[in-house]
């Protein structure tokens, strides 16, 4: 065996060539009233990289933090760290840092600068977990950044007006991200994504925002997936976008004149499967769309199940269930270029003679009603009324107003099973 003499200068050489090893071993710095160092800046100074800074329980009025080097910077029972009001609190400049187990308070509102609880600038591989955030501008803001994780932290925005409040989770010019399991309310929008690729939303609760529970724009090959968005002042907005993802995931209870369970503007080759919109003045409104699956959704108890505007084309609505909406489906045009198949419809009045499950005749979902109301909301209010019914079965029996294209020619006879998951089992209770 070679003497540990020889072998120690070996490894030092090595570590200085490659950087994988420090040739002096990593420190824990404690931070607290009794320690060396009794505040985080002060420890943040003297840490290498590969050093945990630890930092006991308590309150710290500290804020403009920076971790300039790859550390750990932990918190022990979760140590307050209050800003009040005057600006940032914790920058991360350093690749492979960690921030963990803090509570973060008062950013402060600016009308010059996006001030963040948290922000990480142009780094990669940083993780941001199990912190708590009280009444921050911005919550936790990324900019080019790359492979970062940001994961089970709580949010909690002020809850005042959209000028007044940032954003939750801010993602901007960014790729490879992994955003999951994270529950934020009270900010403008809960989770916001601009110029952001190759990302993934999982498990997240974004509810009682201002705006939007999720609003992401020119962010292509993203995934959102077992995700709930509820209450929020206008539902889910995505713009812009092509090639995104969107299983799994909750829309329920965005209710209001501008509200939307999800909102598509210009998006492409996309695909919205197994997701569950329940109570939404809108559930899926679709302008500029174009080659998007719409699979095994379930819309009940909708005002609007599903608005499409002419100017979507090529879309399918496959296997999906309508359930008790006031409307299925409503269009601004006599014509239509997408396809509805094999999608069950409580409003179907066929019959299914030969007993294989699929009506004999073919559903069109398009109410004459509903085409009056878009062109004179207010007449809304006949929905219920004997007047409404005549014409709507007049219109089923000799189509004239509604588009004659726009038919299931296999409409279910019943619904299928929905599978719910542990994020939809939490929005039933």
């Amino acid at each position: 065996m070679r003497p540990v003499r020889v072998l120690f200068p070996l490894l030092a050489l090595i570590a200085a060539l490659t950087g994988s090893v420090r040739a002096v071993p990593a420190a824990t710095i404690h931070v607290g009233a009794d320690r060396k160092c009794s505040t985080i800046a002060s420890a943040l100074l003297i840490a290498q990289n590969g050093d945990t800074v630890l930092v006991s329980p308590g309150v710290y009025i500290e804020h403009n933090l920076v971790v300039d080097h790859r550390i750990l910077l932990a918190g022990a029972d979760h140590p307050v760290i209050d800003a009040r009001d005057q600006g940032e609190i914790i920058t991360v400049t350093a690749n492979g840092a960690v921030v963990h187990g803090f509570t973060l308070r008062n950013v402060g509102t600016s009308f010059t600068e996006d001030c963040a609880g948290i922000r990480l600038r142009a780094v990669k591989h940083v993780v941001v977990e199990d912190n708590r955030l009280e009444n921050a501008f911005f919550g936790i803001y990324v900019e080019h950044s790359d492979s970062v994780t940001i994961r089970r932290n709580i949010l909690r925005g002020p809850h005042t007006r959209e000028t007044t409040t940032g954003n939750g989770i801010h993602l901007w010019y960014s790729k490879h991200a992994t955003i999951e399991d994270n529950d934020i309310q009270g900010h403008r929008d809960g989770i916001y994504f601009e110029f952001v690729e190759d990302s993934q939303v999982a498990r997240n609760v974004s509810t009682h925002n201002l705006r939007y529970g999720l609003h992401f724009m020119f962010s292509h090959h993203d995934s959102y997936t077992d995700n709930r968005f509820a209450s929020n002042g206008a539902g889910v907005a995505v713009m812009y976008t092509h090639d995104v993802i969107m299983r799994g995931n909750v829309f329920d209870d965005n209710w209001g004149m501008n509200a939307y369970g999800l909102l598509l503007k210009d998006i492409s080759d996309s695909d919205i499967r197994d997701n569950e919109f329940r109570n939404n003045t809108v559930a899926l409104y679709m302008e500029g769309c174009n080659r998007i699956s719409a699979h095994r959704n379930e819309f009940t108890d909708n005002g609007y199940a599903v608005r499409v505007m002419a100017n979507s084309m090529q879309n399918t609505f496959t296997d999906n269930d309508f359930r008790a909406n006031a409307f299925d489906v409503v269009t601004n045009s006599r014509q239509s270029f997408n396809t509805f198949d094999s999608n069950y419809w409580s409003e179907y009045r066929g019959y299914d003679l030969d007993k294989d499950g699929v009506g004999d005749v073919p559903h069109r979902p398009v109410r004459l009603f509903a085409l009056l109301v878009e062109k004179a909301p207010p007449g809304v209010v006949l929905l219920k009324s004997l007047f409404v019914t005549l014409i709507d079965t007049a219109e089923r029996v000799m189509p004239v107003f509604t588009p004659e294209t726009l038919i299931d020619t296999h409409p279910r006879m019943q619904p299928e099973p929905f599978q719910a998951t542990a994020m939809h089992t939490e929005a039933a209770q």
